[in-house]
């Protein structure tokens, strides 16, 4: 792909009505991307049907949600729940008797992970076993899905896996270095690619990110088979990063944050979608803007990208509802602090002769630099300190004007998709967030 393939005009088809299914592929914690999809299937008078990825219990065995988990979980979503495990990824998972994974980590130590070395015929029976277990639990969850679904509705399969990390100490110290450190505590991201943890990690994302994706295409051949047959349609949507444009001097351009260690296994997920769309399934990957989440604050300055939302909302409508979210965010700085000369700071960021280099679409997902660390960094340590509250940030306002803008994009797009792989960059965000508040 050479350049992004955005998506510049609003969607106004929808095919699904009440009655018709909606199906989250992944389990709803806290306010993500998946809960503006979920509300909008819910205004359409769609029957919610979630799963679980299920709990680890003491012994690290994945088991089903208690009554009282299960009761909790659909009272968050909003529906049924199949309360089948579908925890992704393989670390966690061996053949029996022998170790995961996580336990042949969990030796490592910030001095010597860079030279320890893995056994990978073992970790390659540790993910066979993983993904023969996830693939068993989507054959079950499908058969009960099956019989869930009635022959005259249409079904929206939303998949909302992603992650992969494994838990061992070692790498959080590793990860504090890389997307937090500059100066002395700066590490190049390539030091973990090229180590064998890293290999391990990049496997492991593909596994929950990706590869979840074609499991939950192929798991569900027969209901789409069937759906299709009676006359209605399927639609599969995955959430997407692979930058995004913003207002950068004046116009749209794409940037991204560096270094997005799963930006691979985000690659791999377009390529299911792309080949899914050939053989004739509407599936899209919906590449969606940097925002802040509990995921997400790891890594420092991906935040960044958010303000130019704000001057975005004003070129695609100027409506008092924009100026009222300008207000809101002065609201949040410190006194003598404009927001004014927050986004100058952004835009003196975003021009920087660093940033520039990292707008290399072709080079993505690239590695940082302790150049790009030091400015990266320090800007967003700088802009933190312009608000009176580190718990009430600008940014964090408009990720959940972004989460609202991305629910109805995705939801009426899905209905007559134009392609496999979409950008939803601030340009349409900011016209789908001033069309909603227009009235």
């Amino acid at each position: 792909m050479i350049s992004p393939v955005a998506l510049r005009d609003i969607p106004k088809t929808n095919i699904f009505r009440k009655g018709d299914v909606f199906v989250l592929f992944g389990e709803l914690f806290g306010r993500g991307y998946a809960n503006g999809l979920v509300n909008d299937a819910k205004k359409a008078g769609m029957t919610i049907i979630g799963i679980t990825v299920g709990r680890r219990d003491e012994n690290n065995s994945l088991r089903k949600l208690t009554d009282e988990e299960l009761a909790a979980a659909e009272a968050n979503l909003g529906g049924r729940i199949i309360n089948v495990p579908l925890m992704a990824g393989f670390d966690l998972d061996a053949p029996e008797g022998t170790p995961t994974p996580t336990d042949m980590l969990a030796d490592m130590t910030l001095k010597s992970w860079q030279e320890d070395r893995l056994d990978w015929a073992h970790i390659e029976r540790c993910r066979e076993a993983g993904v023969r277990r996830f693939a068993d639990s989507v054959a079950e969850v499908m058969e009960k899905l099956d019989g869930m679904i009635p022959d005259d509705s249409n079904v929206f399969f939303a998949h909302t896996m992603a992650g992969g990390i494994p838990k061992v100490k070692v790498f959080l110290a590793i990860a504090n270095r890389i997307y937090k450190g500059r100066g002395e505590r700066f590490m190049s991201s390539r030091a973990l690619l090229d180590s064998d943890l890293g290999k391990l990690i990049l496997m492991n994302f593909d596994e929950v990110t990706a590869n979840t994706f074609q499991h939950l295409i192929d798991g569900s051949a027969a209901i789409r088979s069937r759906i299709e047959k009676a006359g209605c349609q399927v639609r599969y949507s995955a959430y997407g990063y692979h930058g995004t444009e913003i207002l950068i001097d004046g116009a749209y351009q794409w940037q991204t944050y560096t270094n997005y260690t799963q930006g691979y296994a985000k690659m791999r997920l377009e390529d299911i979608a792309r080949s899914a769309w050939e053989k004739g399934v509407k599936a899209t990957v919906y590449n969606c803007p940097e925002i802040r989440t509990n995921s997400s604050d790891i890594f420092v300055g991906v935040e960044l990208s958010l303000f130019p939302l704000l001057k975005a909302l004003q070129k695609e409508g100027d409506g008092v509802w924009a100026n009222e979210q300008w207000k809101a965010c002065q609201a949040l700085l410190q006194e003598g602090v404009s927001l004014v000369s927050l986004l100058k700071k952004i835009e003196d960021y975003n021009v920087s002769d660093v940033m520039k280099k990292f707008r290399d679409f072709a080079a993505w997902p690239m590695d940082n630099s302790a150049e790009l660390a030091d400015v990266m960094i320090g800007t967003s340590e700088e802009i933190t300190h312009m608000h009176v509250n580190r718990n009430e940030l600008v940014a964090g306002h408009l990720s959940s004007l972004v989460l609202d803008g991305t629910g109805p994009l995705m939801f009426h797009e899905s209905s007559n998709p134009s392609g496999p792989v979409l950008w939803l960059n601030h340009d349409i965000i900011a016209k789908q967030l001033n069309l909603m508040h227009s009235s």
